[in-house]
Formats: structure tokens, C-alpha cells, sequence
């Protein structure tokens, strides 16, 4: 079991608030990170994006009204990145990293890989 987590975190996110209570279940206290209030770098998302193995779209809330007004649906990986970073409410959540890796739990169960 790791000895520490880390959560980026949205308390708004149903998602989030459930990877949450997963981790404190397992017996990990995770310094939660509330990316809309303390945002990643851009090259903190990409690590994140990077160690999770996932593609940059996948990291991306399509949902997200902004993305339709930035017109993202055709943007590079580049561009996907800056947008993260300069609007990080457009960043999936939630991400959670151990000392196993980095997943985005979405769906939660990916987390399980990690504890």
C-alpha cells in the first residue's frame, strides 16, 4: 500500500468526490490538490497526461463549455496542452498518483491498478 497519494481534485465532481472516498477506503489520506484553485503547469499536466498513459485528448473535458467556444475539437496535442493550462477547469479529473503511478480514474477502477 502507498504511503502517500496525491489527488487533483474537484469537490464539485462526483467522480472526483468517489476516487476520493476510494483512496481514504483503502486507508490513504491523499494531499488533495483543487487544480481549479491551485493549478498544474502546463508541464505538470503533460507528466501527469505522460505517466498516466493516455493520449492529451483523452485528458481534455470535452463536455466543458469552453472547449466548443476555443474550437478544440481540431487542436493539436500543443494546443490542448496551453488550453489545460491557461483554463485548467478543461483538465479530466480526477488524477490521482502513488507511488505505483499515475492514473486517471476515469473510470474509477483504473485507480485499483495503483493502490
Amino acid at each position: 500500500m502507498p504511503s502517500s497519494a496525491v489527488i487533483y481534485h474537484n469537490p464539485r465532481c462526483s467522480t472526483s468526490r468517489k476516487t476520493l472516498e476510494l483512496l481514504r477506503g483503502n486507508a490513504i489520506e491523499p494531499t488533495v490538490i483543487e487544480y481549479l484553485k491551485t493549478p498544474p503547469s502546463r508541464a505538470e499536466i503533460a507528466k501527469l497526461i505522460a505517466d498516466a498513459g493516455i493520449d492529451v485528448r483523452t485528458a481534455v473535458r470535452k463536455r466543458e463549455s469552453l472547449y466548443g467556444e476555443l474550437n478544440l475539437a481540431e487542436a493539436s496535442d500543443d494546443e490542448l496542452l496551453d488550453a489545460m493550462a491557461a483554463n485548467p477547469i478543461l483538465i479530466e479529473r480526477p488524477f490521482v498518483v502513488t507511488g505505483k503511478g499515475t492514473r486517471l480514474a476515469r473510470p474509477i477502477d483504473a485507480v485499483h491498478d495503483i493502490l
